[in-house]
């Protein structure tokens, strides 16, 4: 005998059990139990989330939402008035709330700002995911960055994510709207991190295409001032950047950094000219001043040679001060040409930068731009009337101003000294050293000699005093063949009168100091030297002396 499996899901369709009819007639007592089980599982399957309601009733306290199973709650009124203070919301409107439930008793809780920081959260999140922007406002200056308010929720930006370029000040960001992206996203924790560089950077990328394709030397393009520096100012001429540099401002001088604001100011448009691309390293050059022509190229129809101008000192060399006669064109006060008198070492003793100074335009070269000018020019040059005041051959007496190896100088005028030169100081005396007759400060007199007004000198003698004792006195006194005595002075000279001395054309065979005779061979009057011999026949002659310890004997 054979038995077919049973059906069970079948058999159950097919049976009926007393409980099931019991579904049609449940007791009040039973049904009120289901309905307390059906709201309790309805409680907890809205428990902690975001469920819809109806608003039911508003005081001025709270606003009663209704969401279902016969669960009202009470919200604070607070939480639905918009920025103006109304309440934004009427009886019968749907909202969105946040179902907060006790498990320990089954009481729950409603709130609406919750509901919508979870519905806020949700956006981020899925903005982090999909890659898309956010918007928040800036709302304070917090360690290490700025903190923004996503409506409502808290995010940070961290001050490298702020620009493109460090920003020094990130204060000037508060309470602005931009557009973010999210770059970390953590809603356990609460942390999410925005930059708002990346979508500067991807902006920057677009426009560099385009900007890249203009960019061609000599080509005038609008840009905005990024940055300024020391050097110079950084231009973004859109998705790069170019250097103007500091002396590319200006076709006048820039001397202080603070200058540079007379012609750049940060987040300012400014039109610029591109002097060099080198497209391998993307670095750009660029000029102000190329806008306008060059002020040398039209220097020498302004100025004239022998033109008097004014200008301010604009800086000082050791060799001269620098002189602005206009923007852009400066001339050259060579210490030199600064004083006809005074010995100027240092320009600083003449003028100081910011002087107002005239000057003489004595040379002009427009290819080289160089003006020379100067400022002694400008008064009568006092050298040109010493030749009226002191003709040569007149006497005059000064002060020893100063005393050289090789002369002495005596002051004429103030600032003009006159030089006697040591071949000048004695017809006779052979001096190694002018010190060795006068001392500084003493008063000479002299003779002018020669005035020498282009080079500056003026050349005085004190020996032409006296007449020249080698065109009469010494050919007359020693004449060749004559014989006088002298003292030795050495192997190779003997000294015949005081400050007279002969050379002797071979050894003298006497001690230093001993008296000898000798007889004078050859003059040279232009030299100022006497040659002579020692002789020993001298019997029957008698010999003049002009020794100092002896008496002149005459001829």
């Amino acid at each position: 005998m054979s038995y077919k499996a049973l059906d069970v899901k079948a058999l159950r369709k097919q049976t009926s059990v007393p409980e099931d009819l019991e579904v049609e007639a449940l007791s009040p007592e039973r049904a009120a139990f289901e309905a307390l089980l059906k709201e309790k599982e309805n409680k907890q399957f809205k428990a902690n989330s975001v469920v819809k309601g109806t608003v039911v009733a508003i005081n001025n306290d709270y606003v009663v939402v209704d969401v279902g199973s016969k669960s009202e709650g009470q919200i604070p009124v607070a939480e639905f008035r918009n920025i103006e203070g109304n309440v934004d919301v009427k009886i019968g409107d749907q909202v969105d709330v946040y179902f907060d439930l006790n498990p320990e008793d089954d009481n729950f809780t409603l709130s609406k700002d919750k509901a919508d920081k979870l519905r806020i959260w949700d956006k981020i999140s899925h903005a982090c995911e999909m890659d898309e922007l956010v918007r928040g406002r800036v709302t304070a200056r917090v360690k290490g960055g700025l903190s923004v308010n996503i409506e409502g929720v808290k995010a940070f930006l961290p001050g490298s994510q702020v620009d493109i370029r460090p920003i020094r000040n990130l204060e000037k960001f508060l309470n602005e709207d931009h557009d973010f992206k999210v770059i970390k996203f953590n809603k356990r924790r609460g942390n999410i991190v925005l930059s708002r560089r990346v979508l500067l950077e991807s902006a920057r990328a677009a426009l560099k295409t385009e900007t890249l394709s203009k960019l061609i030397e000599g080509k005038v393009l609008e840009g905005t001032v990024k940055n300024i520096t020391d050097y110079g100012a950084f231009i973004d001429l859109g998705g790069i950047d170019g250097l103007l540099h500091i002396t590319d401002m200006s076709w006048g001088r820039i001397t202080k950094p603070e200058e540079i604001a007379q012609f750049v100011r940060e987040n300012e448009p400014i039109q610029v000219k591109v002097l060099k691309f080198n497209s391998e390293t993307e670095r750009v050059s660029l000029g102000l001043k190329q806008l306008t022509e060059d002020p040398w190229n039209i220097v020498e129809n302004q100025y004239e040679v022998n033109q008097k101008v004014t200008g301010k000192v604009v800086s000082l060399t050791e060799y001269g001060a620098f002189v602005e006669l206009q923007q852009g064109i400066e001339g050259l006060i060579h210490i030199s040409e600064m004083s006809w008198t005074k010995r100027v070492k240092n320009p600083s003793q003449m003028v100081a930068i910011g002087d107002e100074v005239e000057a003489i335009v004595l040379e002009i070269d427009s290819k080289a731009k160089r003006i020379s000018l100067g400022m002694k020019q400008t008064t009568p040059n006092p050298w040109t009337m010493l030749n009226q005041k002191y003709p040569v051959g007149t006497h005059l007496e000064g002060k020893i101003r100063n005393i050289t190896e090789f002369g002495i100088f005596i002051g004429i005028t103030d600032g003009i000294d006159g030089l006697v030169h040591i071949s000048d100081l004695s017809w006779t005396q052979k001096i190694k050293h002018p010190n060795e007759l006068y001392e500084k400060g003493q008063t000479v007199e002299a003779v002018v000699l020669n005035i020498d007004v282009e080079n500056e000198r003026f050349s005085l003698g004190i020996k032409q005093l006296t007449q020249d004792v080698w065109a009469y006195d010494i050919p007359k006194k020693y004449s060749v063949s004559k014989r006088v005595k002298a003292n030795v002075m050495g192997a190779n000279e003997v000294e015949l009168e005081k400050d007279i001395r002969a050379q002797l054309d071979s050894k003298a065979d006497a001690k230093d100091g001993s008296e000898v005779v000798v007889e004078i061979t050859r003059l040279d009057p232009e030299a100022k030297m006497i040659y002579a011999v020692v002789v020993t026949d001298n019997a029957d002659r008698e010999i003049p002396s002009y020794l100092p310890s002896s008496s002149n004997d005459g001829e």
